[in-house]
């Protein structure tokens, strides 16, 4: 078999060979030559062993990664996917055949699974990804720690033979060398892992711990109060337009999706092309195909987080034995619990154990038979223990026989039955195709069961908390030809607890109803909408103020006439953002908030769920519109912020402060310049700060797309940097100054128009060439 590498002018790989199998190796070797280090630090948090080489600070998530089971829910899920579904999980095989090509450079030979210990998991520890793992701070990114030694002598390959060696994916990143680390070998479930681990904490389960918080220390009515968009949450704008509404007569689907900004990006865009289908899409790196946003040249799909409740929280009764762990049961029944420990091995420091438990609910994620380790437990009550339940664990299936099918979907109908195959996340997805077919639905698992487990950690003792089968897919039309997406309560809400505002969801609505037919290049223009809507609640109890100081008094007139509009230049937006952080300050000071302002000692993965100042910060808008507020002076507390903020009010523009924050898993050698941002939280463009605590943007849009059917080559995407994971490459950040101005790059459907850059022959070998012609007309669509 032969593969083709191609380039377009920003990088962005074009990738044609003679079968989907081979395909599915081209696309990981191609992904390991461009974001070799994103790849390895990925399987790293993963399996849990990130720590051995960026040190105590990724521990808190290795510990997570270890109690949750992640790397053992992967091969469960692979195993499950063999017995199912065969062929693709062959698929998934050459994917990470073409993986383990990719990664190492001459002179040095993969490494076998040496970094895994003798248990069924995975030995040392993964590194926190804000992708999943979000920290209150944009600033606090892990640091590399000292430097450990390199890990143990590579094993020959099959045989006795020396590993496969490949090209520069390895050898062209600096960061292996920093921290004296080599690529270890992906396993068939690697990129099941990868997957998992990016979206445990997607459904935001911790916010579980907080409302169970906010029951205990300020009543049941108090949980609406807070339930907003919040830290830990990943959401995406979409909107799909029909025909009927478009200058050609066919549908547009755009978007962008919000999740934590990392370097390299979380996205790759990319097009796989055989005989059999050729699409272009923006991939997960490490992951084979197209899940999220695709276009096939005759269908398109795009997806926005669903806000979904699908993960339960158990609070466990254990015991130890002399056998091991013991969990009673809804049954009255002390059950057996599985139980082994292992060791994170932690660079410059030494090696911790992890006591590792599941019972019949799943993994223990937070304390043990003898309760937290730094807390206490209230008088009376057991020792806190607390289980996570999640679906692939129980399943044994995380949606990857969708993979396929919907690289060959055709159709809206083959999207459909495509997506039925789907499990997590659990997404809202909108489709059309070329004959006027369109799809607005719910995808993935979500189980029936009481309602108080959607809400808190649920007793596990008692009887009422198990899970009764999965919920039907709710489904949605299209009004007047359009559908927005935007984490709103939207054909999600029975499945879900909390969700995002609506501001966001009926500003692209507004917009597009401005006009009566629509252009895919007029698009760009709704990614990048700046009008703050949520503004009008602070505004509102800004105008009712009077007896102000002069210079207050002056400030509350620069804030009544400005535009709402969240622009980088506008020091209207500056004000706004400096009273707002000001007033969440004075909130959370409040005594009626004293106890929330002091969380369980429960482990540090899931503290920003728990921290009060940003619970504040997003749901601010509900605070000051509430009925009432635990006796809380709402009027004096805007007056003392606006007075703060006169006293000393900030000297520039909104984008002085608000400037882009992504997180590398190691800082750059040279610290970028990272520029001014647009947008807040909601607004359509979402950059989000941390109101109260940092104007700094650690979130944002994770790409933009736009998706014409009429003509697959009018169609545009953009990333927040490059193609490219490696610092040195000139497609590392060459698409970060489309990003800030709302363009989008072009997709190139034209094979004439791309550059051939590498032929793939065979197994490992690779040669320069110009011509294949039998592959070319096969692949030319």
């Amino acid at each position: 078999m032969t593969g083709e590498i191609f380039r377009d002018a920003w990088g962005i790989p074009h990738l044609r060979a003679g079968d989907a199998t081979e395909l599915a190796r081209l696309q990981g070797r191609v992904t390991a030559l461009d974001r070799a280090w994103q790849l390895e630090t990925e399987r790293h948090r993963a399996q849990g062993t990130s720590a051995s080489f960026l040190g105590p600070e990724a521990l808190p998530w290795d510990r997570f990664a270890r109690r949750v089971r992640l790397a053992d829910t992967a091969r469960r899920c692979l195993a499950e996917l063999d017995r199912r579904d065969p062929e693709t999980g062959q698929w998934l095989r050459a994917y990470v055949e073409g993986v383990n090509e990719g990664l190492v450079a001459p002179d040095a030979p993969l490494s076998p699974a040496s970094d895994l210990s003798p248990a069924s998991d995975p030995s040392p520890a993964s590194a926190p990804s804000p992708a999943s793992a979000p920290s209150p701070s944009p600033e606090s990114s892990p640091s590399p720690g000292p430097t450990p030694s390199p890990g143990p002598t590579p094993s020959p390959g099959p045989s006795g033979a020396p590993g496969p060696t490949a090209a520069p994916g390895f050898a062209a990143a600096p960061e292996f060398a920093r921290v004296a680390l080599t690529p270890g070998r992906w396993e068939p479930w690697t990129p099941l892992a990868v997957w998992l681990s990016t979206h445990i904490l997607f459904a935001g389960f911790p916010a579980k711990l907080w409302r169970e918080r906010v029951v205990e220390c300020l009543g049941r009515d108090a949980v609406g109060l807070f339930a907003a968009d919040g830290p830990g949450t990943s959401g995406s704008n979409g909107w799909l337009v029909a025909g009927e509404r478009t200058v050609t007569g066919q549908a547009v689907i755009a978007g962008d999706p919000h999740r934590f900004i990392e370097d390299p990006g979380v996205y790759q865009q990319i097009r796989l092309s055989c005989p059999e289908f050729d699409v272009v899409g923006i991939a997960v790196p490490g992951v084979p195909g197209i899940a999220h946003f695709g276009h096939t040249g005759s269908v398109a799909w795009a997806i926005t987080n669903a806000m979904a409740d699908y993960q339960d929280l158990y609070r466990e009764q254990l015991r130890r034995t002399g056998a091991g762990v013991e969990a009673l049961g809804p049954d009255g029944v002390w059950h057996r619990a599985a139980r082994h420990t292992e060791t994170v091995e932690v660079a410059g420091e030494d090696p911790v154990e992890v006591e590792v438990i599941e019972t019949d609910r799943g993994p223990v994620i937070i304390g043990g038979p003898e309760g937290l380790e730094d807390g206490v437990s209230e008088p009376g009550a057991p020792p806190v223990a607390v289980a996570l339940r999640y679906p692939p664990r129980v399943t044994g299936d995380l949606g990857f026989g969708a993979l396929l099918p919907l690289l060959r979907a055709r159709r809206v109908a083959d999207v459909d039955r495509a997506l039925d195959l789907w499990a997590e996340p659990v997404n809202v997805v909108q489709a059309a195709d070329t004959e006027g077919g369109t799809l607005h639905r719910v995808a993935g698992r979500v189980p029936v069961r009481a309602e108080a487990n959607r809400i808190r950690p649920v007793p596990a003792w008692e009887p009422g908390h198990d899970w009764q089968g999965w919920h039907e897919s709710p489904r949605a039309g299209l009004t007047d030809g359009i559908a927005v997406m935007a984490n709103q309560r939207g054909p999600a809400a029975p499945l879900g607890v909390e969700f995002a505002a609506p501001h966001r969801a009926d500003r692209i609505a507004a917009l597009l109803a401005r006009r009566e037919r629509w252009s895919a290049a007029e698009m760009p223009a709704l990614h990048t909408d700046t009008h703050l809507a949520s503004a009008a609640a602070l505004l509102d109890h800004v105008a009712a103020l009077d007896g102000l100081t002069g210079p207050a008094a002056g400030l509350r007139g620069r804030l009544l006439g400005w535009d709402r509009r969240m622009d980088a230049d506008s020091t209207g937006a500056a004000l706004h953002a400096a009273v707002r952080g000001a007033l969440v300050r004075q909130l959370a000071r409040h005594p009626a908030f004293a106890r929330l302002a002091t969380p369980p000692a429960y482990p540090e993965v899931f503290q920003p769920w728990l921290a009060l100042l940003p619970r504040i910060g997003y749901a601010l808008e509900h605070l000051l519109t509430a009925k009432e507020l635990y006796g809380i002076d709402r009027p004096a507390a805007v007056r003392a912020a606006l007075e703060e903020v006169a006293a000393r009010p900030p000297a520039g523009t909104w984008g002085d402060t608000h400037r882009l924050a992504p997180w590398r898993a190691l800082p750059a050698r040279t610290p970028y310049d990272e520029p001014a941002l647009s947008g807040d939280h909601d607004c359509v463009l979402c950059t989000s700060s941390v109101p109260g605590l940092t104007d700094l943007a650690a979130r944002g849009p994770a790409a933009r797309y736009v998706w014409d059917l009429a003509r697959r080559e009018d169609s545009r995407w953009v990333v927040p940097f490059g193609a490219s994971g490696v610092p040195d490459s000139p497609h590392h950040r060459d698409q970060l100054p489309l990003w800030l101005a709302g363009d989008l790059v072009p997709v190139v459907t034209d094979w004439d128009g791309l550059r051939r850059e590498d032929v793939v022959r065979d197994r490992g070998t690779h040669e320069e060439t110009d011509e294949l012609e039998e592959l070319q007309e096969e692949t030319d669509v």
